[in-house]
């Protein structure tokens, strides 16, 4: 198929790509899908982690604890209702990541109000509104680059802390010259919509930009592109050294060292990790909280006891990581080389690698939190992957309304980026590895075991179609809305949310000024530049896996694709190994000489599609976890199929050809469209059916302690009472107290966003 697009030009392209989307991969059950494994954590002769359990439990215990943040900001604090921020006041962001003056405003929303401390309304959405929501050519009646996200810390600069009492860090705090009411200083918001904790331990980077990277380096979310990066080794009873650690399938550690350092999240600025080790490592964990005497990890350390529910663990943090961690990392008892902040004692080893244990410890808890028991998981499913509702107590009515709604998916090719068991293009390894051919080897429900394989999400290796096979590829080259290939990251699409100059998404960089996306990586390799490959999984990158060749041989010479009169070399000759086993097509395992790729930088052949492209979100648990998109633009399911049939909000040139693929109500003539009639209604019911009973109700493994949760502030958008005890000149807090629930979940369902 790929040779035949580069050949018979682009009339032919589009019909082949018409034909290509008349299938494609299927979502597909979670169950006894394995958890990516990370060599050396907790396996191996000299493992990092010596007891998983006690391990589990520190990172519960670290993820809610509000002791962490320098103003009472958990990592909770942001994910408490189904893995996400339920929360409706003080939630706006101008839109700080916007190269448009407008992002350092706030702008007012249609019903005259909106900026900090604004409490949030259905009548606010969706940011971007036009006369017909379902045509994006009708006239807009509001657009704003403002965001939807959490509130977090006041910020200022740190100063210190106490290590036994005190949930407050010293800060020299001040009104934010942005986040302020009438001059009174409120929180901080987060550029970004706080995304679902829940099942994110399949995705290959974590964040809407992918800046979590896979690879743990111990102390920051940068992988190998870290230079400092590094934990303390003790390699004798008199010495210590410092060494590089590379964790893989490590996101979620990765993604645990950022927002507590973060001065929009968490923190006080210039606070560091050593500092956050010596606050807590001494103390109760969540020592004024309630913690349920029936959690489901924290129950047998809790100090409850039934209809008596009490603040804190019967422990301190210190025994939990010495149970839980390797004694070299942090028995060395003199203070060695481990820095100190000026005017403080020296930091301890178990200090100064206080970033490895609070993220790994995070990342194995966070690891427990997978949603698999929702009815698409249970059902059993017929020869082509789709579920067909048997045996789950539905009406005949309700499974009618459910095939249509998941024929309506399949026809809008919501699966090309919404597929395998995360529902993700984004968990590039997991995926990666339940295409691998194994014998007798298989994941899903009992009634209809899915068998590892190429056609694990559909049958005639239908997960080629969006990009997936057996190897771990990151890039792949796809068309853009004019059908034009580009190289893009694979899981990772500009969808027309917002104006792509309002949040450049995977087109960012890193702290060092390197790019986040693995395509302007690749990009780099082509060329030779391996000063310009920041990270390893670059390097083994297929070409002939890509949607869209790259380079095609034989074949006549062509404006999109590199040919033999180019100048091709057979992918993977630089390494000695060749990239050509198991392609759909092996006339497409080449890429352009190191000299073809440099003479056409910036041409035709190398246009790559990274602007404004943000990670694909699961749709798991997706009626509960509002509001939609990495702006949070949109408060309710109706409003994200509205966006779809009407094929995006802002045409640009890296817009994906999957959503201009869709069929709008304007012109519907090939599928059936995503809104109007009974569309909107099947289509929605087939998303309800991700949903996990024990999400909703807050059953183990998605209990948790109490956790207070600054909500908004006293007052309104126009004023706001100021006297917070930390600065006389901060607003007062108004704080969502979200109760301890025990492993057995609560009789309160966690609502959707928004709803009564």
């Amino acid at each position: 198929m790929k040779s035949l697009i580069n050949t018979i030009g682009l009339a032919g392209c589009v019909l082949a790509v018409n034909v290509v989307f008349a299938h494609g991969p299927t979502p597909v059950s979670l169950q006894n899908v394995p958890i990516p494994p990370v060599p050396g954590l907790t396996d191996g002769a000299d493992p990092i982690v010596v007891n998983k359990t006690a391990a589990i439990a520190l990172g519960k215990a670290l993820f809610w604890d509000m002791n962490v943040g320098s103003d009472g900001m958990a990592c909770g604090s942001c994910h408490f209702s189904a893995g996400v921020d339920g929360r409706v006041k003080n939630q706006l962001n101008p839109g700080v990541k916007s190269t448009n003056p407008s992002g350092q405003t706030f702008e007012v929303l249609p019903n005259g109000s909106g900026g900090p401390n604004y409490t949030l309304t259905l009548a606010d959405f969706p940011l971007h509104q036009l006369s017909d929501p379902t045509d994006k050519f009708s006239a807009v009646t509001y657009a704003t680059d403002d965001v939807v996200a959490s509130a977090g810390s006041f910020s200022g600069t740190y100063t210190g802390s106490t290590k036994l009492t005190g949930s407050n860090d010293q800060c020299a705090r001040s009104v934010d010259s942005i986040f302020h009411v009438g001059g009174v200083g409120t929180r901080r918001v987060e550029p970004r919509n706080a995304p679902t904790i829940i099942n994110a331990v399949f995705s290959h980077r974590l964040f809407w930009d992918g800046r979590a990277n896979n690879i743990f380096n111990g102390s920051s979310p940068w992988g190998d592109r870290d230079p400092d990066a590094g934990i303390w080794v003790k390699v004798n009873p008199k010495s210590v050294l410092k060494q590089r650690l590379h964790l893989e399938n490590s996101a979620l550690a990765s993604l645990a060292t950022g927002p507590a350092l973060s001065d929009f999240e968490m923190s006080c600025r210039q606070r560091t990790w050593s500092d956050i080790g010596r606050k807590l490592l001494s103390r109760q964990p969540l020592q004024n909280q309630k913690v349920h005497n029936e959690d489901s990890v924290l129950g047998t350390l809790s100090l409850s006891t039934a209809g008596n529910l009490k603040p804190g663990l019967n422990t301190i943090y210190k025994n939990l990581v010495t149970k839980a961690f390797n004694q070299k990392y942090w028995s060395y008892i003199a203070l060695g080389p481990f820095g100190n902040a000026p005017g403080q004692t020296p930091y301890t080893q178990m200090e100064a690698n206080f970033s490895m244990f609070f993220a790994l410890s995070l990342q194995l808890y966070e690891s427990t939190l997978v949603s698999d028991q929702a009815p698409f998981d249970l059902s059993p499913f017929d020869a082509n992957r789709r579920p067909t509702w048997v045996g789950l107590g539905k009406t005949a009515t309700e499974i009618a309304q459910l095939k249509r709604g998941s024929n309506l998916f399949f026809n809008n090719h919501c699966n090309l980026c919404h597929t395998g068991p995360s529902m993700s293009l984004a968990a590039n390894a997991t995926n990666a590895s339940l295409l691998v051919p194994t014998p007798g080897k298989t994941f899903g429900p009992a009634v209809s075991p899915i068998s590892y394989g190429p056609d694990a999400f559909g049958v005639g290796g239908a997960a080629r179609v969006a990009g997936m096979t057996q190897y771990v590829d990151v890039v792949t080259r796809d068309f853009n809305t004019a059908i034009v290939p580009n190289l893009m990251d694979l899981g990772y699409v500009n969808t027309a949310v917002g104006d792509p100059d309002a949040d450049p998404g995977v087109d960012g960089v890193d702290d060092y000024g390197n790019p986040l996306s693995f395509t302007a990586q690749y990009l780099q390799y082509l060329q030779g530049n391996a000063s310009g490959v920041k990270d390893p999984v670059i390097n083994n990158i297929r070409a002939c896996d890509f949607i869209a060749g790259l380079g095609v041989n034989p074949s006549p010479p062509d404006y999109f694709y590199f040919t033999p009169t180019d100048g091709l070399i057979a992918d993977g000759s630089r390494e000695g190994v060749l990239r050509n086993q198991d392609c759909l097509d092996p006339g497409t395992a080449y890429i352009p000489a190191i000299s073809t790729a440099q003479a056409n930088i910036g041409g035709s052949k190398l246009q790559y599609a990274t602007k404004a492209a943000f990670k694909v979100p699961t749709l798991r648990n997706i009626e509960l976890t509002g509001p939609y998109m990495h702006n949070g633009s949109m408060a309710t399911l109706q409003q994200v199929l509205d966006f779809y049939a009407r094929q995006g909000n802002f045409d640009n040139v890296n817009l994906h050809f999957n959503v201009t693929s869709i069929s709008s109500n304007v012109n519907s003539t090939i599928v059936s469209p995503l809104t109007g009639s009974s569309n909107s209604a099947d289509l929605i019911a087939y998303l309800k059916s991700f949903t996990d009973e024990r999400v909703r109700y807050q059953k183990a493994p998605f209990d948790h302690p109490e956790v207070l949760v600054p909500h908004g502030h006293s007052g309104n958008a126009q004023l706001a009472m100021q006297g917070n005890p930390l600065n006389g000149s901060l607003a007062q807090d108004d704080i969502l107290v979200v109760p301890a629930v025990g492993a057995n979940g609560s009789v309160t369902p966690v609502k959707p966003f928004l709803a009564p």
